[in-house]
């Protein structure tokens, strides 16, 4: 019977760390002014309340792994480091001046690329640079993209001196032909490495970041990293499937065939495995891909209705503007989105001409904030619910019709007012989302723009 849902349900969609997702961007409708607009708006109506979230892109890495979609530029000139920060610095400038108070920072997030590809004195530059004009909220998540192979003491002592208290290393898996087929090599010490060392300076959550289906992985392999992981019992792990998207410009997965990846039957297996494992060790299943111990602040979120999602994926901190500075980073002012240019030349050349380098993005109407609601109540709770007149929509009872058949499967539950997820539903959430995402059906995708949600 799971097979038979996994061949049902094995479609190309989006994995709604937004909505709408960033294909369904009306980019004609969407201008810098209208972006700043947004921010000035959703700055002065919750900075005092609950603060704001930032997210900087650091797009270096020295070596390309072939299982990354991320925007990132390989290099092994560390002289980058510092023309960069200034202009991310500069970026921040251009910010500034549009809030009208100073800004309360209560979520921070290096990510990447490799955030360690920098030194620790130029992180702590950068961040001594966000902080001299803004105040540090009560209680702050700060948080950190860590490499393995690259994350060194001076690397995390110096960013816990600067709030952080949160990282995640990249795993993937521990078997050395998918290592070398994803061009990761990176031992099991190392990991336990900074994992330990971590812990010794004080950090109270570390997360590590495992993939299944993988090129060349096999059900034992991912057993073998489990198994791995549970020596080092990290507080999080995100358990993910391997997104596939070749067509995505300078990705690197071009080495290796489709062949040499698992069937959607395998990937399952792997999944199904990895959770019951993960489960009997302790771990409890988060949202979608996540997994966490009881004392983790994710896991406390949860208890506490308080999980959130957005371009960081799960967060236990939720606040409605996220500012992203960087190339290729993305805002989210709750009423509108905007990217920055993906290139590191044109980025640093427009902020040096003092230009806010967002060049894309979404004005949010009505409508997408209620459908917007929707989905991140079932990402986040695993539910929805329409009582009140204002969740509801035109396309409501369409929107229901289409998910009759996952309620027959025992995927879903649908009352008179609310939609449930069961626990056999969970690895389908994204496929329940894609019903209510009225912009994707109303206008289906002729050409693949998503990985599999299996």
């Amino acid at each position: 019977m799971q097979n038979s849902l996994v061949s049902k349900y094995n479609v190309a969609g989006p994995r709604y760390t937004s909505y709408p997702t960033v294909p369904y961007w009306n980019n004609e409708g969407f201008s810098l002014n209208e972006w700043k607009k947004g921010v000035i708006r959703s700055f002065s109506e919750s900075n005092s309340k609950e603060g704001i979230s930032l997210y900087i892109h650091l797009p270096f890495c020295e070596s390309l792994c072939t299982f990354c979609g991320c925007n990132k530029r390989i290099t092994k000139n560390h002289n980058v480091e510092t023309p960069y920060l200034e202009s991310v610095l500069n970026e921040w400038q251009l910010y500034l001046k549009l809030f009208t108070e100073r800004p309360i920072i209560k979520e921070l997030h290096l990510g990447g690329g490799t955030p360690t590809f920098f030194s620790a004195d130029n992180l702590k530059l950068l961040l001594k640079g966000i902080f001299r004009d803004a105040t540090i909220a009560e209680n702050p998540s700060f948080s950190f993209e860590g490499h393995p192979n690259n994350t060194k003491g001076d690397h995390l002592q110096t960013l816990y001196d600067c709030g952080f208290t949160r990282v995640s290393y990249g795993v993937q898996d521990y078997n050395p032909t998918v290592q070398v087929a994803i061009h990761r090599l990176q031992p099991f010490v190392n990991v336990k490495n900074v994992t330990n060392t971590a812990r010794e300076i004080g950090y109270t959550s570390v997360g590590h970041d495992l993939i299944f289906g993988l090129p060349f992985q096999k059900i034992e392999h991912v057993i073998y990293s489990i198994e791995k992981t549970k020596e080092l019992m990290p507080d999080r792990i995100a358990f993910y499937s391997y997104a596939h998207v070749p067509w995505i410009k300078g990705n690197g997965q071009r080495g290796f065939k489709e062949a040499d990846l698992p069937s959607a039957a395998e990937k399952r297996e792997m999944y199904e495995t990895g959770k019951k494992m993960l489960e009997e060790a302790g771990y409890v299943e988060i949202g979608m891909d996540h997994f966490a111990l009881k004392s983790d602040s994710l896991y406390k979120a949860v208890e506490e209705k308080k999980l959130h999602r957005n371009f960081m994926g799960y967060t236990d901190s939720k606040t409605q503007f996220m500012l992203g500075l960087g190339v290729s980073a993305i805002g989210d002012s709750w009423y509108s989105f905007g990217q920055n240019v993906k290139n590191v030349e044109e980025y640093q050349d427009l902020v040096a001409q003092n230009i806010i380098p967002v060049y894309r993005g979404h004005i949010l109407n009505e409508e997408d904030l209620l459908i917007r609601k929707h989905i991140l109540n079932m990402m986040c709770k695993l539910e929805t619910s329409w009582e009140e007149t204002s969740l509801q929509f035109k396309e409501l009872p369409e929107v229901l019709s289409k998910l009759k058949e996952m309620e027959d499967d025992g995927l879903i539950v649908i009352g008179a007012k609310k939609l449930q997820i069961t626990e056999k539903g969970r690895p389908y959430v994204r496929n329940v989302c894609m019903a209510f995402d009225v912009l994707l059906q109303r206008n289906q995708p002729e050409t693949q723009l998503f990985s599999m949600t299996v």
